[in-house]
């Protein structure tokens, strides 16, 4: 097979343009819906730098230019960079934890004036490029133990060190990667096993252990009772009986010894459990009345009230969904959540069509990190789910985020043009 090579005239000419139209896209959107949540009456310019949409803007160009260095580096540089960059972000995770101040009972970011960064964020990118290096070897099997223990190592490594952060909500964002090694020949039992071993949780804190325990056991007894083959039915339910057991009565420890207060709090209210709309639930209660009072079309720009007047806490970061939800109504809402659907189906694509296992595996690792934050995101903000506090990509406020997220994308569009340099 011959193979002939291409010459790029500008860094631009073989990227994918729709991965650029939708990046530019959300990240405007972001700035608008920023400078809407914010809005000073006294600073009412959109460039005004002292205003945290001033900021935005800055972090959006400075995102820009990042964007265009990793297009103008040699595609093949990042493979070879992925254990230093994950080392390296791993290493500034764990200072974090000796050297910086504590903000809402967590020791996440560095101060640097009045501008903060936050290594976990970068911690995400680092274990996406890191995955993809392991697997670019092409002898590795998730057949093989030892591949399933190396690829956990990888990923357990960041969530270790976010827990001694006490920043628990950004460490489920790395149970994404599961997607990623389905995709690369995971059995599908894992899923299945983490699908139930999530509902067993949820019904063990909404019920009495020693009730879910017992219907658990009973269900078992019948399905050895009515199998066919004894001994196998008997294995098969003490390989499944003995974790979800484990599971159950190991739930309540870790709900009263290793989350925070307000953590524990924020699952009664999400639960039903407890009723708390000046406390836990206050944010939650005050982002559905925002979402809700937007209606079908919304209020328009800068007439959303829950916006205005400030009732909805963290509302350029971590809320910023139920601006747009106020001011444009469902069909914003909606909007913005095809934009979202076009770039994971777009990145899935790109994905797909690489020709090494490292952009392939690389592609996934980006499409499953965005998709949890959106997946988790939204549903806090309706909630679906308990407020962890983390980004929207691409419109939450801050840099730390926006760059991430960046790099992340770009350097998978960076792979794709890459692979269009060389013909065969």
């Amino acid at each position: 097979m011959r193979t002939t090579s291409r010459t790029e005239k500008t860094i631009f000419q073989y990227i994918d343009k729709p991965l650029l139209l939708l990046y530019v896209a959300l990240t405007l959107i972001g700035w608008i819906a920023i400078y809407a949540a914010v809005y000073n009456e006294e600073h009412k310019s959109i460039f005004d730098l002292t205003q945290n949409y001033g900021k935005q803007l800055v972090f959006i160009g400075s995102g820009y230019l990042i964007l265009t260095i990793i297009l103008a580096l040699d595609f093949r540089l990042y493979e070879g960079l992925s254990p230093f960059v994950y080392i390296a972000a791993m290493v500034l995770g764990i200072a974090v934890i000796f050297f910086a101040r504590e903000v809402n009972g967590a020791k996440a970011w560095f101060e640097i004036g009045s501008f903060r960064l936050q290594p976990a964020e970068f911690m995400k990118l680092a274990t996406a490029m890191m995955v993809a290096y392991y697997f670019s070897n092409t002898d590795i099997t998730l057949q093989k133990n030892k591949a399933k223990f190396v690829l956990g190592a990888i990923i357990l490594v960041p969530i270790a060190i976010i827990f001694l952060q006490h920043d628990t909500g950004s460490a489920l964002v790395y149970f994404s990667f599961i997607f990623v090694a389905y995709r690369e020949g995971l059995s599908s039992f894992y899923l299945v096993a983490g699908a139930l071993a999530i509902f067993i949780v949820v019904m063990t804190l909404l019920f009495n252990e020693w009730i879910i325990s017992s219907i658990l056991v009973v269900i078992a007894t019948l399905y050895v009772l009515f199998a066919r083959k004894l001994k196998p039915a008997i294995l098969k339910a003490v390989v499944i009986l003995l974790p979800a057991l484990f599971i159950i009565f190991s739930v309540n420890y870790a709900f009263e010894n290793i989350l925070e207060e307000h953590q524990r709090q924020r699952i009664n209210v999400l639960l039903g459990k407890v009723e708390d709309f000046r406390g836990a639930g206050y944010n939650v209660h005050q982002s559905l009345i925002a979402i809700g009072s937007g209606g079908f079309w919304g209020k328009g720009f800068l007439q959303g009230t829950q916006t205005k007047f400030d009732f909805v806490p963290e509302q350029s970061t971590d809320f910023i969904f139920c601006t747009i939800g106020e001011e444009y109504g469902f069909v914003g809402s909606l909007i913005l959540l095809i934009l979202y659907g076009a770039l994971l189906l777009r990145i899935l694509e790109v994905s797909e069509r690489q020709t090494t296992r490292f952009a392939r595996v690389y592609g996934y690792s980006v499409a499953s990190i965005l998709f949890f934050h959106v997946f988790i995101n939204i549903g806090m903000t309706i909630g679906l789910l308990p407020v962890i506090g983390i980004p929207l990509p691409f419109i939450s406020y801050g840099g730390s985020s926006l760059w991430s997220f960046t790099i992340l994308l770009g350097i998978l569009i960076r792979l794709d043009s890459g692979r269009k340099l060389t013909l065969r």
